[in-house]
């Protein structure tokens, strides 16, 4: 005998079946930095067979960070392989490459190691495509672990950009998320120009909860990680998480604190940062390396120049030391922390001054 029930039994007992329950949305997963690095590599060399890996033990090995692992086992020896411990021949080699058609993505493993290749950067990487009247692109992309935080010596903890971002030809770039580190590795792949990419080692292993994707910001545009209405708070790369712990603590002092993730050192995103400091009128710049002719100063200096009639404090600086990289015990007094950021917020010209 066949039941017929009423269309409000029909709708009620669709609610209770174990079908029609809605399915909670999955999260994104939790990812570090150095995975989405490593992801990043993995979905380029799957979707251009033009690009290859290349550098000191990222083979194997995987890269002393663990960047590249697994790559070589997945596209093979001829697409992601070691080279000798020789940083001008990895750049020179790839600057071949690149002339030929290929898209190089090389690792210098350390900083301080790519000092050696630094003629091959400025004296041809740098000036190929202005000296071909751009008829001949390079494509390369460099990554450059970079900074410190990690207990290293010198040679292993330095802070370089300065000497790219002041090389014209070059775009440098430095990720302050894991979800940026894929997006902007992604991007710099895909770019026509020779691209410096710093990536913050004392970052590797944050984690975000995010979905990893290369649409977002370009890759010439800097972010606003934190809004805020009364001072601009400007990091990059390792920084951009001291600098947000620092906006955290400064919101307990009644100060409401904007921090603007620059990632891109060069070209710089004028727009977004002059936008941000004329409605605030106060501005910090935050960086690890030495402060003097730091990168920091340019900043300085273009936000002084555009937004003169708007700042109610001189743009301060907190920087590392003027001095070689410190040994690891000494470290922490060298890299800026929440307390100095916090001391320069608070030397902004807040009350009032009567003539």
């Amino acid at each position: 005998m066949t039941t017929v029930m009423s269309p409000a039994q029909t709708a009620d007992a669709a609610r209770q079946s174990p079908a029609s329950q809605a399915v909670p949305p999955t999260s994104p997963p939790s990812v570090t930095m150095a995975a989405a690095l490593n992801r990043a590599l993995a979905d380029s060399l799957a979707a251009d067979g033009r690009v290859v890996v290349f550098g000191e033990d990222v083979g194997t090995l995987g890269g002393v960070f663990r960047v590249t692992d697994g790559l070589a086992a997945r596209f093979g020896e001829q697409r992601v392989f070691d080279t000798p411990l020789a940083e001008s021949g990895i750049v020179g080699t790839a600057i071949g490459m690149a002339m030929n058609g290929l898209v190089p993505v090389v690792e210098m493993q350390f900083d301080a190691f790519a000092y050696p290749a630094f003629e091959q950067v400025t004296s041809h990487l740098a000036k190929l495509r202005n000296r071909t009247r751009g008829r001949l692109a390079l494509p390369v992309v460099i990554r450059i672990p970079f900074g410190g935080g990690i207990g290293g010596v010198e040679h292993h903890s330095d802070s370089s950009e300065a000497y790219y971002a002041h090389t014209p030809g070059l775009r440098v770039v430095t990720p302050g998320t894991p979800a940026d580190a894929y997006r902007l590795l992604r991007q710099a792949i895909s770019c026509p120009d020779p691209v410096i990419f710093l990536e913050p080692k004392r970052r590797y292993w944050s984690k975000e909860t995010a979905v990893l994707t290369p649409e977002g910001p370009p890759i010439d545009r800097a972010v606003v990680r934190r809004p805020g209405r009364d001072v601009t708070l400007i990091a990059y790369g390792g920084m951009v998480a001291t600098a947000l712990e620092a906006a955290e603590a400064a919101a307990e002092e009644d100060r409401d604190v904007e921090v603007i993730d620059l990632r891109s050192l060069s070209p710089f995103d004028d727009q977004t940062l002059t936008a941000s400091v004329r409605r605030t009128g106060r501005a910090v710049i935050v960086h690890e390396a030495a402060g003097f002719a730091g990168y920091g100063a340019e900043v300085a200096a273009r936000l002084t120049e555009q937004c003169f009639y708007n700042l109610e404090a001189p743009v301060l600086r907190v920087t590392g030391l003027d001095v070689p990289y410190p040994p690891p015990h000494l470290e922490q007094f060298h890299l800026p922390g929440t307390d100095r950021i916090l001391d320069a917020i608070a030397r902004l010209e807040w009350e009032d001054h009567k003539s």
